[in-house]
């Protein structure tokens, strides 16, 4: 099992969600993974090897809210993170009346027509966040049935899940770190859809693969940007992107690295400043 520091960052005052969820985002770009925030601020995980205290206090100097900060980290041994989860937030989610995401240990969890099992350990993805939920929203919404899906950033494989039960195929799930790639391998099992194709690795990893008529991606803001170039490629002509992960400030930063590619802006959703912009390959 891998090693974390925990982080925990205290606001006083607290300024509220957005302020949690900045802060989240601010440190997922320098390699944080798991958020809980609360009324008093918030708690993140890093692996052992990527925590960088300087890297930490440069985010912390430059957060732009009026609150003061304090800062704390603990090293975290390698544990059994389902338990943590249960212990401490995971509760079922209803997304749209119409999809319901729920661990193995829920009992008491509400009938839907599409039903999706995450043991999310510490990979990102359980419907909780506003960009995964914008995300199943979207694709509640689209026709999937015998499109393909290529999923870039897959996580717990919530995304590539739910496109599947809704009829797509092939589905392609792609994740760069290894204990969130075995734990999305782990979630298609409990789905009984081990026909997804996951894939450990990065953008590199698009060139063995065919164009979609769906690509997905929720992931940061600067890998979005630096990488648009490659998802463009693995996707059809007329073809649908959705990205997520970034703020609706950022939508103008996106736009400006997708329009050399070819993609066009359709439109966005959007849920407590958090965007879900949806593209169409010319």
């Amino acid at each position: 099992m891998n090693d974390y520091i925990e982080v925990r960052i205290d606001m006083k005052p607290c300024p509220g969600e957005d302020a949690t969820d900045l802060m989240a985002g601010l440190l997922g770009d320098i390699g944080y993974e798991s958020f809980v925030a609360d009324s008093d601020g918030l708690t993140a995980y890093i692996k052992d090897g990527d925590f960088n205290a300087k890297a930490l206090d440069e985010v912390l100097d430059d957060f732009p809210f009026e609150c003061e900060l304090k800062a704390s980290h603990t090293f975290v041994a390698g544990r059994d993170w389902n338990e943590e989860w249960e212990r401490n937030y995971f509760k079922p989610i209803l997304i749209g009346d119409r999809c319901v995401v729920h661990s193995t240990f829920h009992t008491d969890v509400p009938r839907a027509e599409y039903d999706i099992v995450i043991d999310p350990k510490m990979a990102f993805g359980t419907g909780h966040h506003s960009t995964t939920s914008l995300m199943l929203r979207r694709l509640l919404d689209m026709p999937l049935q015998g499109r393909s899906v290529i999923d870039m950033g897959t996580g717990t494989g919530i995304l590539a899940l739910l496109a599947a039960m809704r009829g797509a195929a092939p589905v392609t799930g792609i994740e760069i770190d290894p204990f969130a790639y075995v734990n999305a391998v782990e979630n298609a099992a409990l789905n009984g859809h081990a026909e997804l194709r996951l894939i450990e690795g990065d953008a590199s990893a698009l060139e063995a693969l065919d164009p979609a008529d769906v690509f997905i991606a929720n992931i940061n803001r600067n890998v979005i940007t630096g990488d648009i170039a490659s998802y463009a490629a693995r996707l059809k002509p007329g073809g649908t992107m959705l990205l997520s992960g970034f703020y609706v400030e950022d939508i103008p930063c996106i736009e400006a690295a997708a329009a050399p590619c070819g993609l066009e802006t359709v439109d966005f959703t959007e849920d407590n400043n958090w965007a879900c912009l949806k593209l169409q390959r010319r």
